[in-house]
């Protein structure tokens, strides 16, 4: 287990999100329903961005394919928000546990006790996508790696 550089011996309390993870940009994807759910999710895993979430935001926000990844979060709520939402919660190996559709502004979710994060998406994302309880979900970095693909040359005769 890493220790917290500011508190020596203490457990580090960062959220279990990667390196790479952090850096701002995710995609979302549905492993066992072989769908994307978002092509562009923010990761909000500081004190301030999980406090700020999506109040401010406007309903151009919630357009397919956007996104914001909580974490960590058990439940959210709408208080403030201009526009409806889908959660979709999830487990620490990203397996979803609980899900909530068109979840109206000035609402408090649910609180699952087995979820890690939540994902917040534009309404109708889980109708879209067919994500249910139990599917599997891969989130990972929007950063290319800086390894090319091999070139392949073909010879002509």
């Amino acid at each position: 287990m890493d220790s917290d550089k500011n508190h020596p011996g203490r457990p580090d309390r960062r959220s279990p999100v990667g390196n790479k993870q952090r850096q701002g940009t995710v995609y979302v994807y549905n492993r066992t329903r072989e769908a994307f759910v978002a092509t562009e999710a923010t990761v909000a895993d500081s004190y301030v961005r999980r406090l700020v979430g999506l109040l401010g935001k406007t309903k151009r926000w919630a357009k397919v394919g956007t996104g914001l990844w909580i974490v960590p979060s058990r439940g959210v709520h709408t208080i403030g928000m201009m526009f409806p939402i889908d959660l979709v919660f999830l487990s620490k190996e990203k397996e979803v546990v609980h899900v909530e559709e068109y979840v109206r502004p000035f609402r408090i979710s649910r609180v699952s006790l087995r979820a890690s994060s939540v994902l917040e998406l534009p309404p109708h994302t889980i109708y879209r996508t067919g994500t249910k309880v139990g599917d599997q979900i891969e989130i990972s970095s929007l950063i290319p790696s800086k390894e090319t693909p091999e070139q392949v040359s073909s010879t002509g005769d």
